[in-house]
């Protein structure tokens, strides 16, 4: 008996499989960490891309007979991203300013208390015509001749496996493009 077990404590048979086993779970995560970060980046770069594609044919003005100019855009954005991105949860977002330092800017106001913020009652002036004061005084739509469009595309990309949220903190990771033109004058 004393024989075997010193026989069996000098085999080294399977001692492979038995590290393999311990190291197994921790690589089985990295790679599928690294499979959804390459997936991620990659949903990201097609927004980039499409977003950019969008903006190239919305300022030239060109709309194809039978689609309205809103269609074309969208269609240029789906064509681009390859059907990675469901284009029913795909926001696009285009906003008209008349030049580019107005980008993102409140609507202005006389702050008659002067704490910073615009309260309800102090006078603002309507730039965009909606009736009402404005965080971002761009007017939604695609333009005209010479106008600045914002093209700002967003999409929560949801992770494929359902322990992300352990992992990351999140269950999915908020994706945005966006670029800014001024149209031709077509």
């Amino acid at each position: 008996m004393v024989t075997l077990l010193k026989r069996l404590r000098r085999n080294a048979d399977g001692a492979t499989a038995v590290e393999f086993g311990f190291i197994a779970p921790a690589l089985m995560v990295v790679a599928w960490a690294t499979i959804e970060l390459g997936m991620v980046l990659l949903a990201n770069t097609l927004l980039e891309g499409s977003v950019r594609e969008a903006a190239r044919a919305g300022l030239t003005g060109y709309t194809p007979a039978g689609v309205n100019r809103q269609d074309f855009i969208t269609g240029i954005v789906k064509d681009h991203t390859i059907g990675l991105i469901d284009m029913n949860k795909l926001t696009i977002e285009t906003k008209v300013y008349s030049n580019f330092a107005d980008i993102g800017k409140p609507e202005p106001f006389t702050d008659t208390n002067g704490n910073g913020t615009r309260d309800a009652g102090e006078a603002f002036v309507d730039i965009n015509g909606n009736g009402q004061w404005d965080a971002d005084m761009g007017v939604a739509g695609l333009g005209g001749p010479g106008d600045i469009v914002v093209y700002t595309l967003t999409y929560d990309w949801k992770l494929f496996a359902g322990y992300g949220q352990k992992i990351f903190g999140t269950s999915s990771f908020p994706l945005r493009a966006s670029v800014a033109i001024r149209n031709e004058p077509y």
